[in-house]
């Protein structure tokens, strides 16, 4: 049971909480090297498509059923399946992995490794924490931690990256909203060219970031 749960929360989804999110920008370092983001209303759309239509969409519609009592199995399979590359699995595999030891050594309860929203998940539930404050949380540290990525490939400014996060921030709400009472069958998406360019990743001839 945790005290304080808005603390945890921010706490669990803070940069400096150890999952590497620094490490990975989705597929962006792609469509900048490509041409396709060049500019900060270039990242504003596609981090928008990506929450959406993508990965955003679908993990949390993973983590709130990981949080209302899902089969853990279940929704850690369909979490790996959904990455459409090498790079995204592991993206999602070694967040999760890393999440679920730092919570389970500091909070001393048993998180499992599994898919990033997945395990924030179970997190959610374990600790007791709101779950409609961890969803808009969760998507909001994911633009967050991309725009970051953004601010250093394109390159942009800290305040141009800040304004990307805080345009966006509205739409983490509604989907956040969404997600809570959203069926397993309402998890997919369409954001192609997010996945192609997190194919074409491994194959760029220099590369600051692991997907």
């Amino acid at each position: 049971m945790t005290t304080d749960a808005a603390l945890t929360l921010h706490q669990l989804f803070s940069p400096a909480f150890p999952v590497g999110a620094f490490a990975y920008s989705h597929g962006l370092e792609t469509a900048v090297q490509e041409g396709r983001v060049r500019d900060a209303t270039d990242l504003r759309d596609w981090l928008e498509t990506v929450l959406r239509h993508g990965a955003g969409w679908s993990d949390a519609v993973l983590l709130a059923h990981a949080a209302q009592g899902g089969d853990a199995a279940e929704l850690t399979e369909l979490g790996l399946a959904l990455s459409p590359s090498a790079e995204r699995r592991l993206e999602t595999g070694q967040q999760g992995s890393a999440f679920a030891a730092t919570v389970s050594g500091v909070w001393g309860i048993e998180i499992p490794p599994a898919p990033y929203p997945v395990a924030v998940g179970l997190a959610v539930a374990a600790l007791e924490l709101p779950l409609g404050d961890a969803l808009r949380l969760y998507l909001q540290a994911f633009a967050s931690n991309l725009a970051a990525a953004g601010v250093r490939l394109i390159p942009l400014g800290q305040t141009d990256g800040q304004r990307v996060v805080q345009a966006l921030s509205p739409l983490c709400a509604v989907l956040a909203d969404q997600a809570q009472g959203a069926d397993l069958d309402q998890i997919g998406g369409f954001a192609p060219l997010i996945d192609i360019a997190s194919q074409r990743h491994d194959m760029l001839y220099s590369r600051l970031f692991r997907s």
